[in-house]
Formats: C-alpha cells, structure tokens, sequence
C-alpha cells in the first residue's frame, strides 16, 4: 500500500534514518499519559518508526499506530501487542467509540487540525484523552549548539516547511477541544557520539530538502566546527518537551 492521499511526505526518503538515529521519549510521558484515562485502547497518531506506540503498549492493551507514510510503517519497530495501519490524522479508520487515549508525537503541526480533532473526538471514549508534544532545537553544549544552530537557521533555515513555525512557538498557536490538563515537564535526552549527533542531523526534513535541491550534504558545511566542538567523549543531548493534554 502506498502512502495515504493528501499526506505532505517529507519523512518517507529517511524512514531507516528516523528509525536508527531518532531520539528516544521519556518512559515518564507515557506513565502519566496512562494515568488519565482507562487502558484498553491507545492510537498513536502519526506513529513514525513506531517508539511512542511501542512505549504505550507497555500500558494498555491494544495499540493502533497509523502513519501515512507506508515506508516509516515498514521501517517501525515489532511490538506484539501494536498493530501498525497506512492511515492519515484526519481518517484514522478506527472505530467510533473505541480508543482512550490518542497520542501525537512530534508531528501534529503537519494536520489539519481541526479535521483531525473531530476524528479524535470520534474515534475516543467519552471521556477519552488526546494529548500531543513537540520539541525544538536539542542543546548539549555552548560550542555545539552554535554549530547547530547555524545549520538550523542560516544554511537550511529557507529549506524549513511553514508549519515548523507551530513548533517554534510550542503549538500556542493550536486551540485543543474539550478541556484541557496541565501536564508536568519532560525532557528527552540521549547520550551520543558526534556521529550519532550528525546522523541525527541528517534526519531533517529541511537538510533532505537542501539536498534534493543542491545535491550535496549540508550538515558537511557544519561538520568539522561540531566535531571540534564535541571532542572524542560522548555527551548528552536534550530536548525539552512542549506537552499538550485535553480530557474530550
């Protein structure tokens, strides 16, 4: 099955990529996550290679997790209890009534959210949980994060899709139905070598569109100041999360 129709692909060309070099959700986020709502049914919107939905099926019995592109479905990892479907945001496929919780990790400025809120309110229980996070540029060290950060806004800065502006702003900008919950802060962190920074790196949307246009690498043009920066040691990477809850 090819990816669903309408979906903006811009992750499909790096699904292998995604699946070795992304950064891992904290086990935290899910336990409290779990803890808002009953246990049966969780779908993972928007699932990637599959770490948010693997995470919550250590919490509930069933996972759904849809993505549209049919090439991060193939690259996800194996869990028994998840069952993985080529769906969009907006038409899960999943029955009405039937979820208690519907997680969006790092992918919910890509919807139309008000499409896909009216799926949510369908597809959940009374009752039910939507909640979806995002995170920003990772920090690890002054020297790093420069380096980083030019890659980010001065050499692939123009290759960015509009709807990375909703990331920037921590989805202020997203009006969530029902009511919405206070959530705690969370961090995500990973304890890297420079080559699994630059991997990591590699993995952007705007850096695969630089490529397409340009035919070379751009993280190459940062990555001789970054490993200066690093050393030989490895370090740890963070990310902090925006986390976004509501009770429909």
């Amino acid at each position: 099955m090819p990816a669903a129709p309408g979906f903006k692909d811009h992750f499909s060309a790096q699904s292998a990529g995604y699946a070795r070099h992304r950064p891992h959700y904290p086990g935290e986020l899910f336990a409290h996550l779990a803890g808002l709502s009953g246990r049966r049914l969780a779908w993972d919107c928007a699932t990637g290679n599959g770490q948010a939905a693997v995470a919550l099926a250590e919490y509930f019995d069933r996972v759904i997790a849809t993505d549209a592109s049919r090439a991060q479905i193939d690259a996800a990892v194996f869990h028994p209890a998840v069952s993985y479907r080529v769906a969009t945001a907006e038409e899960s496929g999943l029955r009405e009534n039937s979820a208690d919780l519907v997680t969006v990790g790092q992918a919910l400025h890509w919807f139309d959210t008000e499409r896909f809120f009216a799926e949510a309110s369908r597809v959940l229980v009374a009752g039910g949980v939507v909640a979806a996070w995002c995170y920003e540029l990772c920090t690890v060290s002054p020297g790093c994060d420069a380096a980083v950060g030019r890659l980010y806004a001065d050499i692939v800065g123009p290759f960015w899709p509009p709807e990375r502006r909703l990331t920037e702003e921590r989805y202020a900008g997203i009006v969530f139905p029902g009511t919405e919950l206070a959530a705690p802060e969370f961090d995500m962190t990973a304890r890297w070598s420079v080559d699994g920074m630059l991997g990591y790196l590699r993995t952007w949307s705007a850096c695969q569109q630089y490529r397409r246009k340009h035919g070379d690498d751009p993280v190459g043009l940062i990555e001789d100041e970054l490993r200066r920066a690093w050393g030989a040691s490895a370090q740890t990477v963070r990310w902090p999360l925006t986390v976004r809850v509501a009770r429909l």
